[in-house]
């Protein structure tokens, strides 16, 4: 900790505090976005005497309604659909929440009259009085993130998970409890709009083309997830898959890699070593798969650039268990074991979810058309999956994809292709629900779309069942 102690001074000093935060005291602000993160901007601003205004493309329905009665209660204004759209009020800077384009309409009534925007990240982080190490990568992130919360609490610092999973950094800002370190996953989308978000401590996971609906191209993409070393110095931390070209950093750099033995985290005899220094026993850990073995291994990379010892902090690491929906076992019917991977909306995290199948799969993929083929996947489809069974908007586009590597079939419901999936796997195979892209199109997120998954392989009858303790499947969690 004592390495840390330059970094509180400068957070803690009481008149620079009071002169920041009382930057937007009776200001006009708007928030876009009535979400979880603009909520949370808004009701940051309204406490620091803000007037605030959140407005939301969407139309009041009973899915915004409480949330629109909460801030309306705290005194915030609220406009919802259309006159979101066209409001033209005059206001002195705007809040972008990170699920709002900046191309919307919404986003480009302000853009457009040349209204100062700033992202709810970096609002956040302008109220923030301690430091931050914040995880970002295309995969990899929530579970990097929980497990680097609850090896730094076990270890005797204060933190919590937030950021792009449970609370925004607004609302954790606004609450001011007593941290040491706050533990803060970070979305490309979030780092758009950042102007002097500085982590003490970055960790880059990894990077594969997505979001490429939002982006006009995979280096704008990758641009994005780069600015997370925008603002850190040589007195920072960068913590670094040591196989990616990361260029510009200045901080201090830890490298860890699976996958190459030039790295100061590394793979030897079922281990992980600092340099030569054994560090922690793969078997004794409840992750599995390469992936998550690089996760591991930036996890306590972070742990280190804190000041811990690897002695406190594997027992707590070998301890996690990662969230549901993330190659998630089910249950076996009939011989056939029932995999959720529901978090997979990308293609980097289908290619991890096969490789760690040694049985023939049925494959149940396809969702949300986020703007790139998948093309990439053809012959690692052809050498693990016996069938696929496409959903969503992009089950057509799939099928070409892997026109004459494999059978495909398109279902017009998730209940129609586990009925299919179901009908069509033997003894010893394994579905697999790995989309491949996000859940938008049919189901309110990726949770609710593993969740229905969940359920409707739970239903499906159990007479043929051999086990439903699935202890031989091979698993693998993001």
């Amino acid at each position: 900790m004592d390495s840390f102690n330059h970094l509180r001074v400068a957070w803690f000093g009481d008149t620079e505090t009071e002169v920041k935060n009382l930057r937007y005291k009776n200001q006009n602000i708007a928030v876009l976005g009535a979400g979880l993160s603009g909520s949370a901007a808004a009701l940051l601003l309204r406490s620091e005497g803000a007037q605030v205004t959140v407005l939301d493309s969407a139309k009041e329905n009973n899915l915004l309604r409480s949330t629109v009665d909460n801030l309306r209660a705290q005194g915030v204004r609220v406009i919802c659909g259309a006159a979101a759209d066209k409001d033209l009020s005059p206001y002195q800077m705007a809040v972008l929440s990170p699920g709002i384009d900046p191309a919307s309409q919404l986003a480009r009534n302000f853009s457009s009259r040349g209204i100062d925007m700033i992202g709810e990240l970096e609002l956040g982080w302008q109220f923030c009085e301690i430091p931050v190490i914040a995880v970002t990568g295309t995969n990899g992130k929530t579970t990097t993130t929980e497990s680097l919360a609850q090896m730094v609490n076990a270890c005797g610092q204060r933190t919590i998970a937030c950021g792009n999973i449970g609370k925004p950094l607004s609302e954790v800002a606004r609450e001011k409890k007593p941290f040491d370190v706050l533990t803060v996953e970070v979305s490309s989308f979030q780092l758009e709009r950042i102007r002097s978000f500085h982590p003490s401590i970055s960790l880059w996971l990894n990077f594969a083309p997505d979001h490429l609906d939002r982006y006009r191209s995979v280096a704008d993409y990758r641009a994005a997830k780069l600015r997370i070393f925008e603002n850190q110095t040589v007195a920072d931390v960068a913590v670094v898959n040591a196989i990616e070209k990361v260029p510009g950093i200045r901080a201090r750099q830890i490298t860890f890699s699976a996958y190459t033995n030039q790295a100061d985290f590394r793979v030897s005899d079922g281990a992980i070593l600092y340099h030569n220094e054994l560090v922690l026993r793969l078997p004794a850990a409840r992750l599995r798969g390469s992936h998550n073995i690089e996760n591991l291994m930036a996890t306590l990379a972070a742990g280190m650039a804190r000041g811990l010892s690897f002695r406190e902090m594997v027992p707590p690491l070998c301890a996690y268990e990662p969230r549901p929906h993330r190659c998630e076992f089910v249950r076996e019917v009939g011989g056939v074991g029932y995999v959720n991977d529901s978090k997979a909306t990308n293609l980097d995290a289908v290619d991890k979810a096969l490789r760690a199948q040694s049985k023939p799969v049925i494959l149940i993929a396809g969702g949300k058309d986020k703007g790139f083929t998948f093309d990439p996947l053809r012959p690692l489809v052809e050498e693990k999956v016996r069938s696929t069974i496409l959903i969503g908007e992009m089950a057509e586009s799939i099928r070409r994809s892997w026109n004459g590597a494999v059978k495909s079939e398109i279902a017009n419901s998730l209940a129609d292709a586990v009925e299919r999936a179901h009908a069509r796997a033997r003894p010893g195979e394994v579905v697999l629900f790995s989309p491949g892209t996000s859940s938008f199109d049919m189901f309110k997120s990726y949770a609710d779309r593993g969740d229905q998954f969940r359920a409707l392989v739970q239903a499906l009858p159990a007479a043929a069942s051999r086990s439903d303790a699935g202890a031989a499947l091979p698993q693998t969690k993001r």
